[in-house]
């Protein structure tokens, strides 16, 4: 590789990890804008633990323990939040009944759809310029990003 396209390779690779910088501190915003929009006292943190309920529940306290590495005091805290604004219910577990089973509940869910359908249209409509060929060539260039940095 001459010292030219070194150079641009270099001046490349800085500019993707700016973009992605920017991309990131985008993500956070939008992350808080979603949970206010389900129910505006909903933290990022408590939203990430309602779309993984909705998605993955019901699931143990220690399920989700392990899902987003936290220890179970801190788990019990941010799902007593969410249960108290009506948006995760609690149910004992068929298998044991002993045990306690965490949910998404039906206010929960309506309020997590009707955010994801709204959040869809803006972000179609944002997009509505860029042609199927462009969408597709992105999307694979991205899945391509993740993989190559997988590991990290």
């Amino acid at each position: 590789m001459d010292d030219t396209s070194a150079a641009a390779r270099y001046d490349d690779l800085r500019s993707i990890e700016a973009e992605v910088g920017t991309l990131i501190r985008r993500v956070k915003r939008v992350i808080g804008e979603r949970a206010r929009e389900v129910h505006p006292d909903l933290h990022p943190m408590t939203f990430f633990i309602l779309t993984h309920l909705a998605k993955e529940g019901p699931l143990r306290g220690a399920d989700l323990s392990d899902a987003f590495g936290m220890d179970k005091g801190g788990v019990s805290r941010q799902v007593q939040t969410l249960v108290d604004l009506g948006l995760v219910e609690r149910m004992p577990d068929p298998e044991d009944r002993r045990a306690i089973l965490l949910g998404a509940s039906d206010e929960g869910r309506t309020r997590l759809d009707s955010m994801s359908r709204r959040r869809s249209d803006r972000f179609d409509e944002r997009l509505a310029s860029w042609s199927d060929a462009e969408l597709a060539h992105f999307s694979r260039q991205l899945a391509a990003y993740n993989s190559a940095l997988s590991d990290d």
